[in-house]
């Protein structure tokens, strides 16, 4: 199977804008619907920074849209607050991959959330979920990305990430997003 497969698939990406802690107490979420390597539709919505919106909001955003695959930029948005891919997994029994830039350290943001926030154990469910994070090389010499996938197999997600990764190594529906995200805020 070519990776020509995967890049027909409809895939949502989301990432954050920017902000300032304490300063800023809301940013955007940006959500881009792909289908294949165009966009079809974005939509973006404000959450709170160090919230709890940010999975009820992203899933409000995904009620309209039909998608086979959501692709998040890492679980904590806006902060710390959580989109839980299990918790979307289970509403739309769609496979969701957590791709991250950096390896995961779960041990560092589980002092943080003790450190700051008195609800941690909350935010901390999704995290302790999310563990064993695997390696994706999409150029030889770039760094790898790093992958987690909630309702499909490791190596069909590694797939997914190959063929959506056209302009670089971060795949076009989170480097869409980001731009779009960061680009407003």
């Amino acid at each position: 199977m070519t990776l020509n497969v995967f890049r027909d698939l409809s895939v949502v990406g989301v990432e954050d804008g920017s902000f300032q802690k304490g300063l800023t107490p809301k940013t955007f979420l940006a959500a881009v619907l792909f289908k294949g390597t165009r966009i079809e539709d974005i939509k973006v919505e404000k959450i709170t920074v160090d919230g709890f919106d940010a999975t009820e909001i992203f899933s409000k955003i995904l009620m309209n849209w039909m998608f086979e695959v959501v692709m998040l930029a890492g679980i904590s948005f806006a902060g710390f607050n959580v989109i839980d891919p299990f918790l979307i997994y289970e509403k739309f029994m769609k496979p969701v991959i957590v791709v991250t830039r950096n390896k995961p350290d779960n041990k560092a943001v589980k002092k943080a959330l003790q450190r700051h926030f008195a609800d941690w154990k909350l935010r901390w469910k999704a995290f302790a979920k999310l563990h064993g994070f695997n390696q994706v090389i999409i150029l030889a010499d770039k760094l790898p990305l790093y992958f987690n996938v909630v309702g499909a197999s490791v190596e069909w997600a590694a797939n997914v990430i190959r063929a959506l990764s056209i302009c670089g190594r971060i795949p076009e529906p989170l480097r869409v997003a980001r731009l779009i995200a960061r680009g407003i805020s």
